[in-house]
């Protein structure tokens, strides 16, 4: 499963790479800081997965629907209460940054183990 990584925070966007790297069935095939570098890494990479801060700047999930539309939109966020919103915007999923990496995993990955 091939999944784009955007998120503003250079030390975000590395520590989802390195959990992603962890798991044989997952490939981190991009970074993106803005919602720009977003669309233009989606252009060139065949995505099965976005992985994005809710807070990206510039983030339009309709655009992003449109503009990738086979690929799950997964959302991240610090703050649980924003769920509802991302997925009114037409987010696939959602998960809060507090949660344990299990959670995220089984967000991409239908039938990975998750935390109970």
């Amino acid at each position: 499963m091939d999944v784009v990584v955007a998120d503003a925070a250079a030390h975000a966007r590395s520590a989802l790479r390195l959990l992603l790297e962890q798991h044989p069935r997952v490939r981190c095939v991009t970074q993106a800081s803005t919602y720009a570098c977003l669309v233009r890494s989606i252009s060139t990479a065949d995505a099965d997965v976005l992985l994005l801060d809710w807070r990206l700047p510039g983030l339009d999930l309709p655009q992003l629907r449109g503009a990738c539309p086979g690929a799950r939109i997964i959302v991240l966020c610090a703050r649980p209460e924003e769920r509802g919103a991302a997925l009114a915007a037409g987010a696939d999923a959602f998960v809060c940054k507090g949660d344990a990496p299990e959670v995220l995993l089984a967000s991409l990955l239908p039938g990975a183990p998750r935390e109970a």
